[in-house]
């Protein structure tokens, strides 16, 4: 027997690699099921809070400018 390393980029080929598993043609060694991590979960916390602020107030300044101008 020999073992590999395989990279999953689709779905579709984990299902395959299950179905070849209960066929007894292969055996998948370790399963990691991830759940999708929220990006705002994922990068909180990872700015400064001052430089946090600044960009919220320019965002704020920009919705402003465009709410408030004149076609």
């Amino acid at each position: 027997m020999e073992t590999v390393l395989v990279q999953i980029n689709n779905d579709k080929a984990y299902k395959l690699l299950e179905d070849l598993e209960d066929l007894h043609i292969i055996k998948v060694l370790e399963k990691n099921i991830q759940p999708k991590q929220k990006l705002s979960e994922k990068y909180a916390g990872k700015l400064p809070a001052d430089i946090a602020d600044e960009l919220q107030s320019y965002v704020t300044q920009g919705r402003n400018e465009w709410n408030n101008r004149s076609i």
